[in-house]
């Protein structure tokens, strides 16, 4: 071989392996605008189509595109690698009006150059003008040293007026079909309808859509003459196999009668607004229904439809012929929604019926496009959406819903005064799950007055029965309605003795002026407004609200006891404890190290004594106290009062309350309900971000009896995975961040990927740090 050729080889050979060192280096992927992945994507009236931003008008009603209505968005991406310990250490952002503009020295937009990012792959901000289009994309480095190619590109378009909403998909509709078809016969009629397929023939027909869902509904039909008529009925509740005419409280049935014409056709339902639901009136709060997007129309919740033949169908031939009902379609709306983003599996049937109940949920009631009550009233209350907002987050890479529903209902509040102060609480859910600070910035006056510091009193405790209600105070958090009261659960009446013992769901609760439930949420609101501050960089807010926290903290412990149980009373004047006034101080840790045990006893004797919404709290609670095992009981209780309950008694989204026995007006729809999707992710196999955004992220499974379990958690970063087997733990680690994994163990040493490692002993846990990639842990 002659000299010349040895070195071409060579020089092939290097370019080679450095083409096979730069494939290697990961590239982005699932590229976000102000958390939206699919921003270029176009719908038509609602349903995902071929149509490109390009060759899109913007003016097009029948055309919908995710809106991103900020001035200055934000960009982020997943950094996929299944190489130990990945991280990002730069990047480079082109931003252009043009696809062939995008390429170093030439993207008219922004050119970031190379960053040094130290892991900064959310919330990198880029300032636009409105109205327009945009295309982008970005290469790494990673912490190997390896720079990769080019993302692909993505599209996204600008909202006309920009800054007055937060950035958000259009309402999508899937369309469904039945997943069971009964066929129902009567004694007094022949058999005029026929399903699809003519295998069914009856008086009417029973279609079964397998879950309750808000939507429209479709049929073709073939009818012999023009004069036949069918009767249509769309219901939640089934009774001796018909749709149920009169379902009990806020249930929902509605009728219809088509007219049909001869030949085959398509028929479309128009569903028939409900009054209390859609029209524009003010309730107790000042705040009014939010109503469905044009390019939608009105839905309805519905799981069965029932069609009957009016009468009997014209002659044929000399016989009678029937109306043939060819197909039967469910057009369901909802935000858009990944089935497949999450995941979880138990060797427990009821707590794997109870994840997807809930999980279904999630995605039932994001019809609205903004976190409402339910149907009854289709109005955001932030005791819903707190619940909604933690639930989301744990089945959807979807995070744009839940802060939309955030920032509405702090402009937008209702009246219970522990509801207000939740507005700080999801504001700070917001950022630690997005490691987006916007939110934060842009309402900090706003979440500074949520803390309802005008009712404190001079014991460092508030109250709304002091005289501090003002004018001046309702404007600052800005509230319409006609006064603000505490509620601490709901309802408050009815179903004594029913598998608990006081009347209504708050377990007895004592009001008084000085009220335990609501100074608890006050002391969550003043340490997580100190913690708000320290983020946008106000020292001396800082520093006050952590210092009126501790005199808070102090008081309730001093003032809001009782010393000879050591228990939480239901507030000054009473010796009454509850529930409730214990539960919710152990879930914001306001009890000393001393009394925790002796408030977790308590807390945990009392069962499920609360509502489907105090359910959140009970068990954050009990969870946060190490009691797992009381903590499991309830999630896979089959008792009246359990989520498995709600399946019992026929529904397919969760509840507003835990039966019927106990909030007679109940809907079926409601995400209040739904507290158990997120428990499953956040505390029973404890995933939740350590630092903002999941820079770092805390893995401490509290699996209790459970013998197998496996989860897969969809995070701003990536998809987070933990498989638990009879001792054994799996993790899988998203690049470009890190983990803290808590084993429940008694030992000085457990096995991290075949090796014996250390780790901080933490009460019953030893605590390891693991990087980015798939380990296994063996204790």
């Amino acid at each position: 071989m002659n000299t010349h050729h040895t070195l071409l080889s060579t020089l092939l050979v290097g370019i080679a392996m450095m083409s096979a060192a730069t494939a290697m280096a990961q590239q982005a992927t699932r590229l976000t605008t102000d958390m939206i992945e699919h921003t270029d994507r176009v719908w038509l009236d609602g349903y995902p189509s071929t149509a490109t931003l390009a060759t899109t008008d913007s003016s097009n009603p029948h055309c919908q595109t995710a809106m991103i209505c900020s001035s200055h968005p934000t960009l982020g991406w997943v950094m996929a690698s299944d190489r130990p310990c990945t991280r990002q250490t730069a990047y480079r952002i082109l931003v252009a009006t043009a696809v062939e503009r995008l390429s170093e020295g030439k993207a008219d937009v922004w050119d970031s150059g190379a960053v040094e990012s130290d892991s900064q792959s959310v919330a990198i901000p880029v300032w636009l003008r409105p109205a327009a289009t945009y295309y982008w994309r970005v290469r790494l480095r990673d912490s190997y040293g390896r720079t990769g190619g080019y993302s692909a590109v993505r599209a996204f378009r600008t909202a006309g007026t920009l800054d007055a909403d937060i950035s958000h998909y259009p309402i999508e509709k899937t369309d469904e079909q039945p997943t069971a078809v009964s066929a129902i016969q009567s004694a007094n009629a022949h058999a005029p309808l026929i399903s699809d397929g003519h295998t069914l023939q009856g008086a009417a027909l029973m279609y079964d859509f397998g879950r309750d869902a808000f939507a429209q509904l479709s049929l073709t039909v073939d009818a012999p003459t023009c004069t036949d008529t069918l009767t249509i009925h769309l219901g939640e509740q089934c009774r001796d196999g018909r749709v149920n005419r009169r379902p009990e409280g806020s249930q929902r049935y509605s009728r219809y009668v088509l007219p049909l014409m001869r030949g085959t056709h398509t028929y479309r339902l128009r569903i028939n607004p409900d009054s209390r639901n859609t029209s524009p009136h003010l309730n107790e709060s000042g705040v009014s229904p939010i109503l469905m997007p044009q390019h939608t129309g009105e839905v309805t919740p519905m799981r069965y439809c029932e069609i009957e033949a009016a009468a009997q169908t014209a002659q044929a031939g000399g016989g009678t012929r029937p109306v043939v009902v060819a197909a039967v379609t469910r057009h369901t709306a909802q935000y858009p929604f990944d089935d497949r983003a999450a995941s979880f599996t138990s060797s427990d049937s009821v707590l794997n019926s109870v994840w997807q109940l809930c999980s279904h949920s999630m995605k039932a009631l994001s019809f609205a496009g903004i976190y409402v009550d339910g149907d009854r009233e289709r109005i955001p209350y932030e005791a819903d959406a707190i619940i909604n907002q933690l639930s989301h987050y744990a089945v959807d890479n979807a995070f744009s819903i839940a802060r939309r529903s955030v920032r509405h209902l702090i402009y937008n509040p209702t009246w219970p005064t522990e509801w207000i102060l939740q507005s700080v609480i999801m504001a700070w859910n917001d950022y630690m799950y997005t490691g987006d600070d916007r939110l934060l910035a842009a309402t900090y006056a706003d979440l500074k007055a949520k803390t309802l510091c005008p009712l404190r009193h001079d014991n460092a405790l508030i109250t709304t029965r002091g005289g501090g209600i003002t004018d001046s105070l309702l404007s600052s958090i800005h509230f319409r309605g006609k006064g603000i009261r505490d509620i601490v659960d709901w309802p408050q009446t009815g179903a004594k003795g029913v598998e608990k013992e006081a009347d209504g769901e708050a377990d007895g609760f004592v009001f008084t002026k000085y009220n335990t439930v609501v100074n608890a949420y006050h002391y969550e609101a003043l340490t997580l407004m100190s913690r708000i501050a320290r983020v946008l960089g106000h020292a001396d807010d800082e520093r006050q609200y952590a210092d009126m926290a501790r005199a808070t903290r102090q008081a309730m412990n001093t003032l809001l006891t009782d010393p000879s149980t050591g228990l939480y009373t239901d507030g000054i004047g009473t010796r009454h404890s509850s529930l409730h006034g214990n539960m919710f101080a152990l879930c914001f840790g306001v009890p000393r190290a001393a009394d925790r045990q002796r408030v977790a006893d308590f807390v945990k004797s009392r069962g499920m004594g609360c509502s489907v919404y105090g359910a959140q709290f009970l068990l954050d609670a009990l969870y946060d106290a190490g009691e797992d095992g009381a903590a499991l009981a309830l999630l896979c209780s089959t008792g009246r009062r359990s989520w498995w309950n709600m399946l019992r008694i026929g529904s397919t989204i969760t509840t507003e309350a835990w039966d019927n026995i106990y909030k007679p007006n109940q809907d079926w729809n409601h995400a209040w309900g739904a507290a158990a999707a997120n428990i499953i992710v956040r505390k029973l196999m404890g995933i939740e971000p350590l630092e903002p955004g999941f820079a770092r992220i805390r893995i401490k499974p509290q699996t209790a009896s459970l013998e197998e379990a496996s989860v897969t958690v969809p995070t701003i970063r990536g998809d987070v995975g933990l498989d638990i087997s009879h001792g054994s733990m799996t993790v899988h680690i998203p690049a470009n961040t890190s983990a803290e994994v808590w084993v429940k163990t008694d030992a000085r040493r457990v096995s991290l990927d075949g090796h014996a490692v250390r780790g901080r002993r933490d009460g019953r846990f030893l605590v390891l740090t693991v990087g980015s990639g798939r380990h296994t842990i063996l204790n």
